[in-house]
Protein backbone atom coordinates (compact mmCIF):
# COMPACT_ATOMS: atom_id res chain seq x y z
CA UNK A 1 0.00 0.00 0.00
CA UNK A 2 1.30 3.32 -0.70
CA UNK A 3 -0.55 6.58 0.88
CA UNK A 4 -0.34 9.76 -1.80
CA UNK A 5 -1.05 13.25 -1.11
CA UNK A 6 -3.09 15.55 -3.78
CA UNK A 7 -1.09 18.29 -5.14
CA UNK A 8 -3.25 20.61 -7.00
CA UNK A 9 -2.64 23.83 -7.84
CA UNK A 10 0.57 24.02 -8.14
CA UNK A 11 3.99 23.92 -10.17
CA UNK A 12 4.44 20.25 -9.53
CA UNK A 13 1.97 18.96 -12.08
CA UNK A 14 2.91 20.26 -15.49
CA UNK A 15 1.93 17.35 -17.57
CA UNK A 16 3.69 15.94 -19.28
CA UNK A 17 6.56 16.06 -17.03
CA UNK A 18 9.92 16.40 -19.38
CA UNK A 19 11.75 13.26 -17.21
CA UNK A 20 8.69 11.02 -17.58
CA UNK A 21 8.65 11.87 -21.38
CA UNK A 22 12.66 11.26 -21.89
CA UNK A 23 12.00 7.89 -19.55
CA UNK A 24 9.50 6.68 -22.16
CA UNK A 25 11.61 7.52 -25.23
CA UNK A 26 14.93 5.48 -23.53
CA UNK A 27 12.83 2.79 -22.50
CA UNK A 28 10.51 2.80 -25.33
CA UNK A 29 12.13 4.48 -28.40
CA UNK A 30 11.54 7.84 -29.46
CA UNK A 31 8.78 6.53 -31.53
CA UNK A 32 6.48 5.26 -28.06
CA UNK A 33 3.51 7.55 -29.17
CA UNK A 34 2.88 5.57 -32.20
CA UNK A 35 -0.69 4.39 -32.47
CA UNK A 36 -1.85 7.35 -30.02
CA UNK A 37 -0.10 6.46 -26.86
CA UNK A 38 1.24 8.99 -24.24
CA UNK A 39 4.03 8.34 -21.33
CA UNK A 40 2.52 8.11 -17.78
CA UNK A 41 3.88 7.87 -14.89
CA UNK A 42 2.94 6.38 -11.29
CA UNK A 43 2.41 7.45 -8.70
CA UNK A 44 0.05 10.38 -10.49
CA UNK A 45 1.30 13.42 -11.10
CA UNK A 46 -1.42 14.46 -9.29
CA UNK A 47 0.47 13.84 -6.33
CA UNK A 48 3.29 14.97 -3.97
CA UNK A 49 4.73 11.75 -4.66
CA UNK A 50 5.05 11.75 -8.26
CA UNK A 51 7.88 12.27 -10.92
CA UNK A 52 8.38 15.89 -9.42
CA UNK A 53 8.93 14.76 -5.62
CA UNK A 54 12.59 14.66 -5.85
CA UNK A 55 12.58 18.24 -7.16
CA UNK A 56 11.00 19.67 -4.28
CA UNK A 57 12.18 17.40 -1.27
CA UNK A 58 15.69 16.81 -0.61
CA UNK A 59 15.25 13.65 0.98
CA UNK A 60 13.08 11.88 -1.92
CA UNK A 61 14.93 9.30 -4.03
CA UNK A 62 15.84 10.67 -7.87
CA UNK A 63 13.78 8.48 -10.34
CA UNK A 64 11.56 6.78 -8.05
CA UNK A 65 8.30 6.52 -10.10
CA UNK A 66 7.42 4.32 -13.15
CA UNK A 67 6.59 5.68 -16.90
CA UNK A 68 4.94 3.53 -19.54
CA UNK A 69 3.14 4.38 -23.07
CA UNK A 70 -0.25 4.40 -22.35
CA UNK A 71 -3.34 4.48 -24.48
CA UNK A 72 -3.52 8.43 -24.52
CA UNK A 73 -7.46 8.68 -24.41
CA UNK A 74 -7.56 5.97 -21.94
CA UNK A 75 -5.19 7.81 -19.84
CA UNK A 76 -6.68 11.26 -20.44
CA UNK A 77 -9.80 9.38 -19.06
CA UNK A 78 -8.39 8.14 -16.36
CA UNK A 79 -6.68 11.36 -15.11
CA UNK A 80 -10.07 13.09 -15.32
CA UNK A 81 -11.66 10.40 -13.13
CA UNK A 82 -9.20 10.57 -10.69
CA UNK A 83 -9.26 14.33 -10.33
CA UNK A 84 -13.46 14.01 -9.97
CA UNK A 85 -12.76 11.01 -7.30
CA UNK A 86 -10.02 13.47 -5.24
CA UNK A 87 -13.26 16.11 -5.71
CA UNK A 88 -16.07 14.01 -4.44
CA UNK A 89 -13.97 12.15 -1.76
CA UNK A 90 -12.67 15.78 -0.58
CA UNK A 91 -8.78 14.68 -0.74
CA UNK A 92 -7.27 18.02 -0.14
CA UNK A 93 -4.25 19.43 -1.08
CA UNK A 94 -1.00 18.78 1.14
CA UNK A 95 -0.17 16.57 3.92
CA UNK A 96 -3.56 17.18 5.72
CA UNK A 97 -5.24 14.32 3.78
CA UNK A 98 -4.04 11.66 1.80
CA UNK A 99 -5.82 8.22 -0.08
CA UNK A 100 -4.21 4.68 0.35
CA UNK A 101 -3.41 2.99 -2.95
CA UNK A 102 -3.25 -0.61 -2.70
CA UNK A 103 -2.03 -2.20 -6.15
CA UNK A 104 -3.36 -6.09 -6.35
CA UNK A 105 -2.81 -8.55 -9.40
Amino acid sequence: MLLLHRARGTARVPCPRPEVVAACRRYFGPDYTKGGKDCDEYPFATTYEGSAQADHDPFAEKLNYSAMPVNARQSQDAGILLGQFMTKNRIVDGPEGGLIVKITS
